[in-house]
């Protein structure tokens, strides 16, 4: 009888936005794994309030990345709500129009901030540190 390793699973994100080309650049500056040979991120992206408040209520998550920009309901005001009503709610990153705005996001409770343009190294630099703090 052979013995199997159990299969690691990579992170779980909840990506919101409502601009389809800000998920991609999430996405893209992250990559496929936090580092190499790590397991790969199980993206769930989504582009309505909505969407993000039943995503959360309904599974579990390591991580939620909001756009402080979208149109209907920013990411600010979604991370308060999550952080308010989501029992054991994950880190929450908030994307940011402008390094101003940094002030507002901790309003939020967001535990991170990363203002655009989006520079790819600083979103992937923050989203791994929330993961490995998320990683008790």
């Amino acid at each position: 009888m052979t013995e199997t390793s159990p299969r690691t699973s990579g992170p779980r994100i909840l990506l919101y936005s409502d601009d389809r080309t800000v998920r991609d650049q999430v996405r893209l500056a992250v990559g496929p794994r936090l580092r190499a040979h790590a397991p790969e991120i199980e993206w769930a992206e989504v582009a309505t309030p909505s969407a993000v408040v039943d995503a959360a209520d309904r599974e579990r998550w390591d991580l939620v990345v909001l756009d402080g920009e979208a149109d209907k309901a920013g990411g600010m005001g979604l991370a308060r709500q999550l952080k308010s009503e989501v029992y054991e709610c994950p880190p929450v990153l908030v994307l940011t129009g402008r390094a101003e705005d940094a002030w507002l996001a901790s309003w939020s409770l967001a535990d991170a901030v990363v203002s655009r343009p989006l520079d790819a190294i600083a979103v992937q630099a923050t989203i791994a540190g929330l993961l490995a703090g998320a990683r008790v």
